[in-house]
């Protein structure tokens, strides 16, 4: 029961608090302009599968288990 109260309120809490505060800007608040769609998709889609297949080479390339006939 306490963890139940606990999580409910927390996350409550969150709510309400975080967004509100995404609308004002602080003082020095400098943002830049705004990605277009090819860098997105090139940003969090492209390299992270790009990542993943050079790991997931370097890992096949370096595999000692296998056995060499």
């Amino acid at each position: 029961m306490r963890a139940g109260v606990l999580t409910a309120s927390t996350t409550v809490l969150m709510l309400l608090s975080s967004p509100a505060f995404a609308l004002s800007r602080d003082d020095g608040d400098d943002p830049g302009s705004g990605l277009s769609v090819a860098q997105t998709l090139g940003l969090y889609v492209a390299i992270p599968i790009l990542a993943f297949l050079v790991i997931a080479g370097l890992v096949i390339v370096t595999d000692k288990s296998r056995k060499q006939d």
